[in-house]
């Protein structure tokens, strides 16, 4: 009786119970972050890990295809992994950043942020290509997520990806994200990553604000700031780039 009623007050306020299911896996993800590796490995790649393992299993459990928002009391998990909440997490991080911290790093600063993004991009199309995808806008899609994980799922629904593809460049951005995150104190001395400038430099090259964000609080905290700023701003560049220009160039390209 207890439970039939709790089940009804979830059902009735499913956006509320999603909320305090991904606060409470955030939460543990953090959690596993700091026990487990130290901060090496981002709390936020833990927690995406654990997203796409749980909406598997919700959908195959149900038989559906929206993950866990197939179980009627995670319902609202379909809103909050929708359009409307991502679009507006994008806006709100790009109203942290002041155009005038990034023209601090000089033109070096601001080009690394348009090479990186275009170099993920292509890169992420190549694999896409090697793996058997030749549709412009899958290819584009899966490039997009090589750049973020949020750049892909941007560009595959403004470019009308089957979520599928959209799960493949999610995945594709979060394994660049736990790259960037572990390779970053390996690879810190021998690139001269110890000062703001190439902080900033590397934040626009590598565009992953999780990734950068962990991959310099282990090699020094200071950093953190200068890389997460460019990183930033690589996020937004990306989501301008990838679903237009880079989308036509790719279209131009197979024809």
């Amino acid at each position: 009786m207890i439970l039939d009623t709790l089940t009804d007050i979830a059902r009735q306020n499913s956006l509320i119970v999603s909320f305090v299911v991904v606060g409470i896996i955030v939460w543990f993800s953090y959690f596993l972050s700091r026990v487990l590796t130290q901060g090496r490995l981002h709390g936020s790649a833990i927690a995406i890990a654990i997203g796409l393992i749980l909406a598997w299993t919700g959908g195959a459990a149900k038989g559906g295809s929206s993950g866990l928002a197939d179980i009627e009391w995670l319902a609202g998990i379909g809103i909050m992994g929708g359009a409307m909440f991502r679009d507006f997490a994008i806006i709100a991080t790009a109203f942290g950043v002041r155009l005038d911290d990034l023209k601090n790093s000089g033109l070096v600063g601001a080009a690394s942020i348009f090479i990186g993004v275009v170099l993920s991009f292509v890169i992420g199309a190549i694999v896409a290509v090697g793996f058997g995808y030749r549709d412009p806008i899958s290819i584009s899609t899966i490039g997009a997520g090589a750049a973020t994980y949020i750049v892909g799922p941007v560009t595959g629904t403004a470019l009308g990806a089957s979520s599928e593809v959209i799960a493949l460049s999610v995945g594709a951005g979060l394994v660049k994200s736990i790259l960037v995150m572990v390779g970053t104190p390996l690879v810190a001395k021998g690139i001269g990553l110890d000062n703001s400038r190439s902080a900033m430099i590397y934040g626009g090259l590598m565009g992953t604000t999780s990734g950068v964000a962990a991959g310099l609080a282990a090699t020094n905290p200071k950093l953190v700031p200068y890389g997460a700023m460019t990183a930033t701003f690589y996020t937004g560049v990306g989501c301008l780039l990838a679903p237009s220009v880079l989308f036509l160039l790719v279209r131009t390209l197979t024809g």
